[in-house]
Order: C-alpha cells, then structure tokens, then sequence
C-alpha cells in the first residue's frame, strides 16, 4: 500500500474512476442490448427511441476516452444498419 500522501490520493480517485467508468460502461451495454432486443421484437418506434439512447452514450463515451472514436463510430453503424433492415 502507499505511503506516500500523494500517492494515497492517487490511489482513492483512481479507484473511484474506475468504478464510474464501469458504471458507465455497463449502462452503455444496456442500452445496445435493449436496442437489439426491441430490433429482434420488430418493434420499429421503440427501436428508433433505443437507438438513439444508445448512439449518444457512444458518443459520451468515446469523448470520455472509454472507447475509440473509430470503435464508436463502427458500432453507431452497425445499429443504424439494424435500424434500417428493422424498417424496411
């Protein structure tokens, strides 16, 4: 353990990062689940209200650094195409 004061401080907001980043990223593999689940039910508006729940938890996270923008990015698409054969 540290013993170092500074050190001791790192240690605790590290930790308390750590558990708001798997917070947040446990509550964005929710909303995509819930975006499948409604796209496998057919369900067209709540598909398109669960979509764009998820799409903006993407983009926070990959503001935040907890994705890639490039791997956000990939998975906005992969929705919107979803989205779109749900639709048609």
């Amino acid at each position: 353990m540290a013993n170092i004061k500074s050190a001791i401080k790192r240690v605790q907001t590290s930790e308390k990062r750590r558990a708001q980043n798997a917070s947040f990223k446990s509550d964005l593999r929710t909303a995509v689940k819930t975006f499948n689940t409604k796209a496998d039910n057919k369900d067209v508006e709540g598909a398109k209200q669960a979509f764009l729940v998820a799409t903006k938890k993407l983009d926070k996270a990959a503001n935040r650094g907890l994705l890639h923008k490039n791997a956000a990015n990939r998975q906005k698409s992969a929705l919107q195409k979803r989205l779109n054969e749900v639709s048609a």
